[in-house]
């Protein structure tokens, strides 16, 4: 397979700092709803990068919730990703809209957002993800299926009604640094605009594709 053959030949308006505005937070909440009004398949799953205490990398999908002061998203604090941000409290992640030739890259520390923040999304939830996220024990080993499946029937028959939230679940938020928007250009000429925040200031700049 000559992988070099698979790309497109498109073009695109050019992008400068002046059209992204001064808070790039917003500028990416701005992205990101463009990327779903155009039907970009699930728009909102995010590359999450996340290291150890040693600094050995890992990187998985996870869907952003909300962009409020920062990036938005959930999960059992005790998965792989949980342990590693209680070592490492910092993360970088990434939204990658391929039809539209669309990227937005941030990193930064990571904060867990509160309890009532967590207990609101998880009431949105529907009653069998709620079930789901409860009856597994996240990144841990099963020695089957029908463990996990045993797991489930449990929770069902005792919670007919609500399904609280476990205490090692919940939303984290990742405070951006640094946030770069990446637009596709014809022959790979890239427009890439970096932000970097400084106390709380950011400023901008052009990087090379």
């Amino acid at each position: 397979m000559n992988l070099e053959d698979l790309h497109d030949d498109y073009d695109t308006p050019g992008l400068e700092a002046s059209e992204l505005g001064a808070d790039p937070v917003a500028a990416a909440a701005g992205w990101l709803q463009e990327a779903i009004d155009a039907a970009v398949p699930q728009a909102n799953a995010m590359s999450l990068a996340t290291a150890d205490a040693t600094g050995k990398p890992s990187v998985r999908t996870v869907l952003l919730k909300e962009v409020d002061t920062g990036f938005v998203f959930y999960s059992n604090y005790r998965s792989r990703k949980g342990d590693e941000l209680e070592q490492n409290p910092h993360a970088a992640g990434s939204l990658t809209w391929v039809t539209i030739h669309r990227q937005v890259r941030f990193a930064g520390p990571v904060e867990r957002v509160d309890d009532a923040m967590s207990d609101a999304y998880w009431a949105t939830r529907p009653r069998g993800a709620q079930i789901a996220a409860a009856a597994s024990d996240q990144s841990r080993g099963l020695s089957s299926r029908a463990e996990l499946e045993r797991r489930v029937a449990d929770l069902e028959a005792r919670h007919p009604g609500a399904v609280p939230r476990p205490a090692d679940w919940g939303g984290y938020r990742i405070v951006p640094r640094r946030i770069e928007f990446w637009q596709g250009r014809r022959n790979r000429l890239h427009d890439r605009i970096e932000y970097r925040r400084d106390g709380g200031i950011w400023s901008a700049r052009r990087l090379a594709p």
